[in-house]
């Protein structure tokens, strides 16, 4: 699996230029927020866990469309298929390199963005664990939608279609939990059902995964 994560990040490379791009965008777009919105800090506070959830769903989003697309196009998917190795564990790996390439650098950057929206240490903490549990989920759920599409044109709109009525739940509890925190409130309800949905959609996705694949192709 670790085989197989390095070797779609090496595949990924250019999606590794435009994800930095992106976040150089987000970070400029964040920036903007004290032009947009004023430079009040209680107004800044209350809006910036909902502006940086929005930023890692529209990170995965944007870029799920090309994890199996180029596997499909250049028929590799098939080799995969018919790989002796597990096809969930193949499967796992390739969303964990997506993963690496699409969040990490997001939950890197977090506390910086974070302190530009005067979020202190401890929120900035909760926003970080959030992240960390919240977006493995994302990358999951647009993982399914990308399997199931890999071989129509202009799947992603599809996902998007297939995918946001299951990214609501991760939204809520994410941005919850950093409110909370920022108002000195409980928090580890939110984060227990993160951590819940975490555990579920990467011990139960690849497998939903690997049968989406295995349909699209035989279709």
């Amino acid at each position: 699996m670790c085989g197989i994560s390095v070797t779609s990040l090496g595949h990924h490379h250019r999606a590794v230029t435009a994800t930095i791009q992106a976040r150089s965008q987000k970070l400029l777009h964040t920036s903007n927020l004290f032009h947009r919105v004023g430079p009040e800090p209680s107004i800044l506070i209350r809006i910036g866990p909902g502006v940086l959830w929005i930023a890692a769903l529209l990170s995965t989003l944007l870029s799920v469309d090309s994890l199996f697309r180029q596997d499909y196009d250049d028929g590799s998917l098939e080799s995969l298929l018919l790989s002796p190795q597990p096809l969930f564990i193949l499967v796992l790996g390739k969303i964990m390199a997506h993963w690496c390439i699409t969040a990490v650098p997001l939950i890197l950057v977090s506390p910086l963005l974070g302190g530009m929206l005067f979020l202190d240490a401890d929120t900035l903490l909760v926003l970080v664990c959030t992240l960390l549990l919240g977006t493995p989920v994302l990358s999951m759920i647009s993982a399914i939608g990308a399997a199931l599409t890999v071989g129509l044109r202009k799947g992603g709109v599809l996902i998007a279609v297939i995918a946001l009525p299951l990214y609501v739940p991760v939204l809520i509890f994410g941005t919850s939990a950093v409110e909370a925190a920022s108002l000195s409130l409980a928090y580890s309800g939110q984060l227990a059902y993160l951590a819940a949905l975490a555990i579920f959609s990467i011990t139960l996705a690849p497998f939903a995964i690997a049968a989406g694949l295995r349909i699209s192709v035989s279709g």
